[in-house]
């Protein structure tokens, strides 16, 4: 298993929708794998495969108090959002160094490919249902910073530039 680098965010993967996964194989669980252990050491609570570099619907969550409890999804979409919103500091390692406060939906509903390869419905609340949508996001080609005015979101990626050159 390997920790892998992120894309910084001027890369262009980032911004482009990833390529549904047609099948759970011994590949995708390798890069799952792999996910899990870039997205411990960072520390964080989910990893999107783009956010890597591979183009593929893949997403690891675990925001459990106690680590080791990573739900890998491939192909996940929110079938429901509750009404009520929840706000979140949100980052990336894709922009280092800064965060924002994003309102998210407090629940959803998400149906995706699970590592048996079958399909399944799981309700997330709280911080997983926020980091399930993060992921999604990054799989869909936006990041947090899109909610964000266009004021801010470059101010944001400019403070990050500084960052990472440090």
């Amino acid at each position: 298993m390997t920790v892998r680098p992120f894309l910084p965010y001027a890369d262009r993967r980032l911004h482009l929708p990833a390529e549904p996964v047609p099948a759970i194989t011994e590949t995708v669980r390798m890069i799952w794998d792999d996910m899990i252990d870039t997205m411990e050491a960072m520390p964080g609570v989910g990893l999107a495969a783009p956010q890597i570099g591979i183009m593929q619907r893949l997403a690891v969550v675990d925001a459990s108090e106690k680590r080791g409890q990573a739900v890998r999804m491939a192909n996940p979409e929110v079938l429901h959002a509750s009404v009520q919103l929840r706000a979140h500091e949100e980052a990336s390692p894709n922009l280092p160094g800064v965060s924002a406060r994003i309102e998210r939906p407090r629940a959803v509903t998400v149906r995706f490919l699970n590592a048996d390869g079958e399909i399944e419905e799981r309700d997330f609340v709280g911080l997983w249902a926020t980091s399930v949508q993060h992921q999604i996001d990054h799989l869909n080609g936006r990041l947090y910073v899109d909610y964000l005015s266009p004021l801010r979101r470059k101010m944001l990626v400019a403070k990050s530039a500084k960052f990472a050159r440090r």
